[in-house]
């Protein structure tokens, strides 16, 4: 499996299942065929495009996530399989039951595997952590201090820090925010399918939670993950010497943002892509929420490795087989 992802947002097309085929047909190009098992997400966002409902449902089937966007190109919904794991009932009753005080130690470990990526990426960037891995050390059982919230104000002032246009994650107007809004969609929609495919129901959260929130299991489980999308943005900004008239959703900057998912890390002595860490994270979850397990823990990944330390494995996934059909 490749896992590929797709992004269909640039130019009208059609779509259309076919012998194990997603058939993509678009006006003056070559018919283009990509089999369904090479797949982790498919993105819909120009207005023009065509799906038939056999590519719908075999997606489903496929255990395919589907991200859904406005006019705005920002994602407006999502669509994940039902049935993907033979545990899946046992594994759906085991959430609604699990007690308060292991959802809390399942959020704390969250919590700390996030700041500590938040800090390798300062640490990359901006050549130190700025006191993150304190504030790890700091997080209790169900994050009770809101050492999440601290930690995120001191990120996000220094990740931007050298631009003159403050940074406030809140800005819809802010054109990094587009950015980071767009990776974070594709990041939510391979960790829900990532869930599903462990036999865990992404309506289930740990922490995260309300009304509206359909997904609050995913949104706990790529916290950790975030801020491999944020490092993608950062180095954008930089190539336009902080110029964000310019920070455009363009196709290529989607590609690299779709890249840092599929891109290597190292990570407990291997190099594997963000999405295989977060597909061992999910397993690691549902055993934990099952029983069969006591122990959960993320993957701490990194960019930079010495080579002698790692070893890449057989199955990885080349920047060259990101794919865009748009």
């Amino acid at each position: 499996m490749t896992n590929r992802i797709l992004d269909f947002s640039m130019e009208p097309a059609r779509l259309s299942f076919r012998n194990g085929l997603l058939v993509i047909e678009r006006t003056d190009k070559e018919t283009q065929t990509v089999p369904l098992t090479e797949i982790a997400s498919v993105v819909l966002g120009h207005p023009l495009i065509t799906v038939t409902q056999s590519v719908l449902g075999q997606l489903g089937k496929e255990g395919i996530a589907v991200v859904c966007c406005d006019e705005k190109f920002r994602p407006s919904g999502m669509l994940l399989p039902i049935e993907s794991h033979h545990r899946q009932s046992q594994r759906f009753e085991s959430q609604s039951k699990l007690a308060v005080p292991k959802k809390k130690r399942l959020w704390q470990s969250m919590v700390v595997a996030k700041i500590l990526s938040q800090a390798l990426v300062l640490e990359e960037l901006k050549g130190m952590d700025y006191g993150l891995r304190g504030y790890a050390r700091r997080v209790g059982s169900g994050d009770p201090g809101n050492v999440e919230a601290h930690a995120a104000r001191r990120y996000w002032t220094i990740l931007f820090a050298e631009q003159e246009e403050k940074f406030r994650r809140a800005d819809e107007d802010d054109a990094r925010n587009h950015l980071l809004d767009y990776g974070y969609a594709v990041l939510r929609s391979v960790v829900a399918r990532c869930l599903c495919g462990s036999g865990l129901h992404p309506a289930f959260g740990v922490h995260h939670r309300g009304p509206y929130n359909t997904f609050p299991l995913a949104d706990d489980v790529m916290e950790p993950f975030r801020p491999a999308i944020d490092r993608v943005v950062v180095q954008m900004v930089r190539e336009l010497d902080g110029d964000n008239a310019e920070l455009r959703l363009d196709l290529d900057r989607k590609r690299r943002l779709v890249s840092a998912i599929t891109d290597r890390y190292y990570a407990e002595g291997e190099q594997r892509t963000l999405l295989d860490l977060i597909q061992i994270t999910c397993q690691r979850l549902a055993q934990v929420v099952e029983g069969t397990s006591d122990k959960f823990e993320v993957p701490t990944w990194r960019t930079e490795v010495k080579k002698r330390a790692v070893r890449a494995l057989s199955h990885h996934v080349d920047v060259r087989d990101v794919r865009s059909a748009g």
